[in-house]
């Protein structure tokens, strides 16, 4: 007979499928060895082979029972089993915090705060923002992606990279609190940086396309935040 999930426990984000993996591998066990050992040893009776496959495809999570118990089966700690955290709602998690610790501390309503965690909007103002990144430990990266503005910003930077990157200083300055000097450096790299993967190269007087190019720019744009970041840090130090 099958035994069915409960529909009480919720999925604990991040989970790193990888690392189960390669942890079951290195005991010479099988999905069904780990399945058993759940069941068994952790009263966990509806953990099938099946599941324990879909977690290590990704296409499943487990809850944080589960997760403890797979961490025991595997002897390793839950920390090992874990990626890192991308929502504002997995970064809380990761701080071992609940939804009214947040609030608290950033000064909102509980129930305004779990709806920017449901949506993944942040609305706070300055102060909030300052006092959510402190009490989450969250990166300058990590809170534009936490408060939904990646895809803004990302927007921003293929523009200031494909035409005339110094429109886009002030746009992008008002989004992150980074020094002037340092985005105008970044966006003029990043500009440079991208027109030399796509610009045609000129040998003895005559224009030719430089192969892949066309494939080299499409490329850099899609990985734009990425190339944003690591040109940031190049350039702070």
């Amino acid at each position: 007979m099958r035994v069915h999930r409960p529909q009480a426990q919720k999925p604990t984000p991040p989970f790193n499928a990888p690392a189960a993996r390669r942890l079951r591998r290195a005991l010479g066990m099988g999905p069904e060895h780990v399945a058993y050992g759940m069941r068994s040893s952790y009263g966990l009776p509806h953990v099938t082979r099946d599941l324990v496959m879909a977690w290590e495809q990704a296409t499943a999570a487990p809850s944080t029972p589960e997760l403890i118990a797979l961490a025991g089966v595997l002897w390793c700690s839950p920390g090992e089993l874990a990626g890192p955290p991308r929502t504002l709602r997995e970064h809380r998690l990761a701080r071992g915090l609940t939804p009214e610790d947040v609030a608290h501390a950033v000064g909102l309503e509980l129930l305004t705060y779990l709806e920017m965690e449901e949506t993944g909007t942040w609305r706070g103002n300055d102060r909030q923002s300052t006092a959510l990144g402190e009490v989450l430990g969250l990166s300058l990266p990590d809170f534009v992606t936490v408060t939904g503005r990646a895809v803004r910003l990302a927007e921003l930077l293929r523009s200031a990279v494909t035409s005339r990157w110094s429109g886009y200083v002030r746009p992008v300055g008002k989004m992150l609190p980074l020094e002037r000097s340092l985005l105008e450096d970044v966006l003029e790299e990043m500009h440079a940086d991208y027109h030399g993967r796509t610009v045609a190269t000129l040998s003895w007087g005559t224009v030719a396309t430089a192969p892949g190019s066309s494939e080299a720019g499409r490329d850099y744009l899609d990985r734009i935040i990425e190339n944003f970041w690591s040109t940031v840090e190049r350039n702070a130090y």
